[in-house]
């Protein structure tokens, strides 16, 4: 075997960025007259000796190593197809969001969050955080850093939090290919981490352990991390949001606000504006007594939500009782105060669910379904009068069991006694530690006195 020096940098050259070696192929083009073909040689010592006990890359296969470090660390990286998303194809001042054209203030700020990425890139040092909501770009700009560090020859991993649950929970099979530490490990230690899609709210509480576990790690570590979410901070796990407030170790970007529902056809409140409570009778002076303090204490109820929307509020009550027009009141007042809600008749939210599968929609299934689920304040009307079919049954538990895991403040208006809903549901809107159920006796206001359908109080 040949005899040559080579130095300690070309020996350091793959160790550096804790990415193991992938095998040389032998006989690829003329033979090198140092190595024979080989491959490799023996390194110097720096007294000159050789040193049989190691071998390191000879100089002749450096170009086919480079080839071969890159074809490794792109497939290393996990990011497929988002290959594609770099800082050449994005725009500095962002494209146009599912929703609406960027204002000339938008543009402003995002071609601030596009330096700050750019910047990263070239040296990613601390946490780099995007919240925005879907199709606002935030996924572009952590991808396009991973390309970048990809063209510099340096590894990273990119993977979306549920994926990453998913190859845990997959890592515990016996027939994996690969063992549960080993694969947190590597995510927990990669120099560049790319985390999309961080959701905790409705997680399971293995599912936060071990995301609290890769984060935690990854901040005492000081490990470089990119995490895209579209949480609020304020709805953030405590921890993180301790994190997160570390401004020498942590940017933390909004790209822009979530545009409101309603622009999305959904809010129906261009009927209700005039809904507020202003001029809500409570005093109708023709129903008796009892009921007008039941009203009155309804109406005391509503403001105090509206104020500080906590917890779940339930109206019951028949039709015209004046129900829908204190849930109405409660979303006009958040909507002064410039705070997002979403009022929908439960009927039509299930239309417009229905609607999102169909080729013509606008917005697909997940993405409404996901900002319904997550969105600040939901108030649900006429819950009950939907069609009883175990698809729409299914959907609003899976919304309303979401919000009650998250603690998500929620309205419903409803005709029905507590014990003519679904089980699974009404067992979360009796649930005194988030809900409060509340029972208008008031009869329809506009004429057409129906019998009252008593609820019982919780």
């Amino acid at each position: 075997m040949a005899q040559t020096n080579i130095s300690r940098a070309d020996m350091d050259t793959w160790s550096k960025d804790n990415v193991p070696l992938p095998s040389i192929e032998e006989g690829a083009g003329e033979i090198c007259p140092v190595c024979k073909g080989a491959g490799f040689v023996h390194p110097a010592l720096d007294s000159g000796q050789v040193d049989f006990s190691r071998v390191v890359p000879c100089r002749c296969s450096k170009g086919e190593l480079r080839k071969k470090k890159t074809e490794y660390l792109e497939k290393y990286s996990n990011l497929g197809a988002l290959s594609q998303l770099t800082f050449d194809n994005l725009s500095p001042e962002g494209k146009p969001t599912r929703h609406s054209e960027r204002s000339e203030e938008s543009q402003e700020h995002f071609a601030q969050v596009y330096q700050a990425a750019k910047a990263f890139a070239d040296n990613p040092e601390g946490w780099l955080v995007f919240l925005g909501p879907s199709g606002s770009g935030k996924t572009h700009l952590a991808c396009a850093i991973a390309n970048h560090r990809l063209s510099l020859g340096k590894p990273v991993f990119y993977i979306g939090a549920a994926d990453l649950l998913d190859h845990l929970r997959s890592a515990f099979s016996p027939t994996s290919d690969i063992t549960y530490d080993e694969l947190f490990e590597r995510v927990k230690n990669v120099p560049l981490l790319v985390l999309d899609d961080l959701t905790l709210g409705s997680a399971t509480a293995w599912a936060k352990e071990k995301l609290e576990q890769l984060l935690h790690h990854r901040f005492n570590a000081r490990l470089a991390t990119v995490i895209i979410t579209d949480i609020p901070l304020e709805r953030m796990d405590e921890r993180l949001r301790g994190h997160l407030a570390n401004n020498e170790f942590c940017q933390v970007w909004t790209i822009e606000p979530a545009p409101p529902l309603e622009s999305q056809g959904g809010l129906k409140l261009e009927l209700l504006r005039n809904m507020t409570f202003d001029n809500f009778d409570h005093k109708r002076m023709e129903l008796p007594l009892e009921q007008r303090q039941n009203l009155r204490q309804a109406f005391n109820l509503a403001v105090e939500f509206a104020r500080s929307p906590e917890g779940w509020l339930i109206f019951q009550g028949v039709n015209g009782c004046g129900k829908t027009h204190l849930a109405a009141a409660i979303a006009n007042y958040q909507l002064a105060q410039g705070k997002p809600v979403f009022f929908v008749v439960v009927p039509d939210l299930l239309d417009h669910l229905r609607s999102t599968f169909s080729p013509d929609s606008k917005i697909s299934y997940d993405e409404f379904s996901e900002r319904i689920k997550e969105v600040p304040l939901l108030i649900l009307d006429d819950f009950g009068e939907q069609s009883a079919t175990p698809w729409a049954q299914e959907k609003l538990y899976q919304l309303i069991n979401y919000r009650y895991n998250a603690r998500l403040p929620m309205v419903v208006t409803t005709c029905l006694s507590l014990d003519e809903i679904e089980t699974r549901i009404s067992s979360r809107m009796v649930d005194p530690m988030i809900s409060l159920v509340f029972n208008i006796t008031a009869p329809d206001y506009r004429g057409n006195v129906k019998p009252v359908r008593q609820a019982k109080r919780y």
